[in-house]
């Protein structure tokens, strides 16, 4: 199971370096061909700020495989907290949930709402945090007595990336035929994101389908 897990999160890292990330750089200028989108990628490659996202994914895909979580407070086995699966959870749908957002606003509104509603870099990250925080109350609220916990984040974040995906696709034909300038970055970026996310949950999801198969199997007898 952990060989595996390894060469899941591997393969999902090489996902999101060579299709993830190229990908959305196509959606938000389609018109960078040849040297020019090379040279655009070599760029975004050496940025601080696309690294924090793909740290968010890797890691978040890393935890939610190999962390054992534990419901109670009986510690008979070393575990982690439920809460450190809702943590991680709940800034991936943070992320999806801002994605959509954003999507939706400036496809109703246009660029005016980049302008309007988050003008600075400080309200970007108070509405992502404040995202955070109402989903990981929110999960644990509901999981902290559950022993399939990790499944149903998992579930919930497959669920909540193909929602963010109905909305950002739509989104990104709307403003890509209105031609403003940057609203498909956010429209890109929204389907990046629901992409990785999506890809994220099935890794976990195929080991655990892996592991309920190996846990049907009757014990061997001595």
């Amino acid at each position: 199971m952990r060989k595996w897990g390894i060469v899941i999160s591997i393969s999902y890292a090489l996902i999101l370096l060579g299709l993830i990330l190229p990908g959305f750089l196509v959606l938000s200028d389609p018109h960078s061909g040849g040297p020019g989108f090379w040279r655009t990628l070599s760029e975004a490659f050496q940025s601080p700020i696309v690294w924090v996202p793909l740290a968010i994914f890797l890691g978040g895909q890393v935890i939610l495989l190999f962390v054992s979580v534990d419901t109670s407070f009986k510690r008979l086995k070393p575990r982690a907290h439920i809460l450190v699966s809702c943590t991680v959870a709940a800034i991936l749908m943070a992320l999806l949930t801002a994605a959509g957002v954003w999507s939706l606003g400036f496809a109703v509104v246009g660029a005016s709402w980049g302008r309007t509603y988050f003008p600075t870099d400080a309200i970007v990250l108070g509405f992502c945090a404040g995202l955070w925080v109402f989903w990981g109350i929110l999960f644990y609220s509901y999981l902290r007595d559950s022993s399939t916990a990790v499944n149903r984040l998992v579930s919930w974040l497959l669920k909540g990336s193909v929602l963010e995906l109905l909305i950002a696709v739509p989104c990104h034909i709307i403003v890509r035929r209105r031609g403003e300038c940057s609203a498909p970055i956010v429209t890109s970026f929204g389907i990046a994101t629901g992409l990785a996310i999506m890809l994220l949950a099935f890794g976990p999801s195929v080991l655990f389908l892996y592991k309920k198969r190996l846990d049907s199997y009757p014990p061997r007898s001595p």
